[in-house]
């Protein structure tokens, strides 16, 4: 539900500025999103016992810095309506939307052995040709044996197991037989 009303937020900022403007807004709801993640502050941020607007000044403090009264009108808008806890569904949207707009991707590879960087690069380039988009990767260590790719945006997800290609080698070598 919170992702619908996101997409309507995002809709209107849309509609009011341009692309850097929405580039620097995302990096202002990416960081408050992470504020969510904090179990104090959701503590605070959801408890009914505090005022809609303490809460919306708790957020325009967090923003301070920024310097942005779009931002703040934002924000005030958001905790007028009582959709502050919107914000990480926000900043997910958006940034998913700006990825779009921008064909710029971000994706992990998971694996248990350690994979070189420049590996990773490649992988991440010829991804990027073959969907006409510039794919970063980072690697993540896992238990997964073999390597996964995964790209969420863009529904991508890759994996080559090490028990699996055993399986078809046996496979192939009892068919020659």
């Amino acid at each position: 539900m919170s992702e619908l009303i996101a997409k309507r937020y995002i809709k209107a900022l849309k509609n009011d500025m341009d692309a850097k403007a929405l580039e620097n807004i995302s990096e202002i709801f990416t960081g408050l999103a992470l504020s969510f993640k904090d179990e104090k502050f959701l503590n605070v941020i959801s408890n009914p016992a505090v005022s809609s607007q303490d809460k919306t000044n708790i957020i325009l403090d967090a923003v301070k810095s920024a310097k942005s009264e779009k931002v703040n009108n934002f924000i005030k808008l958001l905790g007028e309506n009582n959709r502050l806890n919107v914000i990480p569904s926000l900043s997910a949207a958006l940034n998913k939307d700006i990825a779009q707009s921008t064909k710029t991707y971000t994706g992990v590879v998971y694996s248990d052995s350690d994979i070189d960087a420049s590996v990773i690069k490649n992988l991440g380039d010829g991804l990027g040709k073959k969907y006409d988009s510039k794919i970063t990767l980072d690697f993540v260590k896992s238990e997964f044996n073999g390597i996964k790719v995964d790209v969420e945006d863009l529904g991508i997800e890759i994996n080559f197991s090490k028990s699996r290609i055993n399986d078809q080698i046996i496979e192939h070598i009892a068919k020659a037989i």
